[in-house]
């Protein structure tokens, strides 16, 4: 486990697929919390919902770092690092809206 995320050149700040999990909209699944992939904007639930469907996107994409998509929260998450992290705030949060 590292102490920094060295993938912060990945991070960017498309649009989130969504304003749920995706795969949980599809199936007529349940999410605890949402997670938004900071490459591409995927749209997951986090690891405490019964999917875990965030952890699967980057199991299949290799896209290591994921924001919280819940409102007021701006940690990120690297898988590969295995760390979580925030950064400064230069701007609007790509966290979901209240």
């Amino acid at each position: 486990m590292s102490d920094t995320c060295s993938h912060l050149d990945q991070i960017t700040t498309p649009s989130a697929s969504g304003d749920g999990c995706v795969e949980c909209l599809a199936t007529g699944g349940q999410w605890v919390h949402l997670r938004r992939c900071a490459s591409c904007g995927h749209v997951g639930c986090c690891d405490s919902s019964p999917g875990t469907h965030a952890t699967v996107h980057f199991r299949d994409t290799g896209h290591p770092v994921m924001q919280s998509y819940e409102p007021g929260e701006d940690w990120y998450w690297c898988y590969l690092d295995e760390v979580a992290f925030e950064l400064p705030a230069d701007g609007p949060s790509p966290s979901h809206p209240a």
